[in-house]
């Protein structure tokens, strides 16, 4: 009797029973199995342990050639079927020792998984995220530069590069961020473009460092960052040269002049302002009734290090400083504010009061003069550096400052705020009277 083709075997087998087509080298068989609509699929048959199992090869094409030794785009012939079934069965044999092709099978689905979460976590943990994360981490230290690095993102990142923004932050290289800052530096905004640098840098070498730095919050590791692409860049020198161009003595006196008997509670918080030394307007408005004594106030430096706390700063004040503040001082929660205490003034209207005060007499005028104004000051009265750096709170350098010396530098910072009012107190001279008036 004639032995009947592959074709003419899978043509009458029933259906929804599986039947064996060929031995499969080195292990199990190749089985084929008809449904109740006339399909029929392969499937390698294999055994492991005491049991057995089978997986799919594919579907029969019945119009493939017989010789063929690749699936076509309908499905297998015997033939081809059968090489794939030798393929698994291959891969099986020689990791039996392993659990064989049941463990491959699971290995396969937890790379497949982990490759899925690794793309889903590139999608969620974009550069605008980061960028709006690490404003949040600024904000959540108390630092006030946390609204001017969300303005430069905002407007000069998201809405500028919003195809950039959405890449993970992990592929955004440091050609993409150097392209950022020729924009700005093209359209006359070297500054913004060296901030722009300087807060993205760090927004980088935070979540860098998320991965050895406990207090730093896990969210950011999630970015997988271990390579800073914004250090790389280089800032443009001339965006950093300083506008703050210091008040001379005799505009330091003409202003004291304009305030220092300026009736209302302006006056009294521009005076205190300015004989406390000129100290950082965002951190000057936002102190606490609490934290304003007989002798001293406390404010609170957010400047600095990324990752620490802001510093307590002690101001002490001086008889006028003092009369000031008694004029003025709130009894709510914030000391300076005219709502009673529920929110402080803002930053913004001090400067203006301070300008407005200042009027045409001073060119040029701007608050953030007095402070540096203050410094020169001393200096020509000789106060030193570190004196002068101690009252202002430009920052302690140094190990030996910052973990072991103890002194509070209360006197010293007290004498330099008397030298200050000794001096805005100084007659004009002649001359100077005639440039003033």
């Amino acid at each position: 009797m004639a032995t009947k083709t592959p074709g003419q075997v899978i043509q009458e087998m029933p259906a929804g029973k599986f039947v064996t087509m060929a031995k499969v080298m080195p292990s199990g068989s190749l089985q084929a199995r008809k449904d109740s609509a006339g399909s029929t699929r392969f499937y390698w048959r294999f055994s492991i342990g005491t049991k057995s199992e089978r997986v799919l090869v594919g579907v029969y094409d019945s119009a493939a050639s017989p010789k063929s030794l690749t699936p076509t785009s309908k499905g297998f012939s015997v033939t081809a079927a059968t090489r794939a079934a030798e393929a698994l069965a291959l891969r099986h044999y020689t990791n039996r020792e392993n659990g064989g092709h049941p463990a491959l099978v699971a290995a396969s689905r937890s790379a497949q998984a982990a490759e899925d979460e690794a793309r889903r976590n590139a999608e969620l943990n974009t550069l605008e995220r980061l960028l709006s994360l690490y404003c949040d981490y600024l904000q959540d230290l108390g630092r006030e530069s946390h609204k001017d690095a969300r303005s430069i993102f905002n407007l000069h990142v998201m809405r500028a590069w919003p195809d950039v923004a959405g890449l993970p932050a992990k592929e955004v290289s440091t050609e993409q961020f150097a392209d950022m800052m020729r924009n700005l530096i093209e359209a006359g905004k070297k500054r913004t473009a060296n901030k722009l640098r300087a807060y993205a840098r760090s927004a980088y070498q935070v979540a860098k460092a998320a991965k050895s730095k406990p207090s730093i919050p896990v969210a950011f590791k999630d970015f997988g960052i271990s390579i800073n692409p914004v250090a790389d860049t280089l800032p443009d020198e001339t965006g950093n040269r300083s506008s703050k161009a210091p008040l001379s003595a005799h505009e330091l006196r003409i202003y004291w002049q304009k305030i220092r008997s300026m009736n209302g509670s302006i006056g009294a918080m521009l005076r205190l302002h300015l004989l406390t030394g000129g100290q950082r307007i965002a951190q000057f408005v936002r102190l606490l009734s609490s934290d304003a004594a007989t002798e001293h106030i406390v404010l609170f430096d957010s400047k600095g290090r990324p990752g620490q706390p802001a510093r307590s700063h002690t101001v002490p004040l001086i008889k006028p400083a003092r009369e000031a503040l008694f004029e003025v001082i709130s009894s709510g929660k914030w000391a300076l504010s005219t709502d009673g205490g529920k929110t402080h003034i803002a930053a913004t209207s001090l400067s203006k009061w301070a300008v407005d005060a200042a009027g045409d007499e001073i060119p040029g005028f701007l608050t953030k003069r007095i402070r540096s104004g203050i410094e020169t000051l001393l200096a020509s009265a000789r106060v030193n550096s570190d004196i002068r750096g101690r009252l202002q709170s430009h920052g302690i350098a140094g190990v030996q400052a910052r973990h072991y010396d103890g002194h509070d530098y209360f006197d010293e910072k007290l004498e330099s705020l008397e030298k200050v009012y000794t001096l805005l107190e100084k007659p004009f001279s002649d001359t100077q009277r005639a440039k003033s008036g």
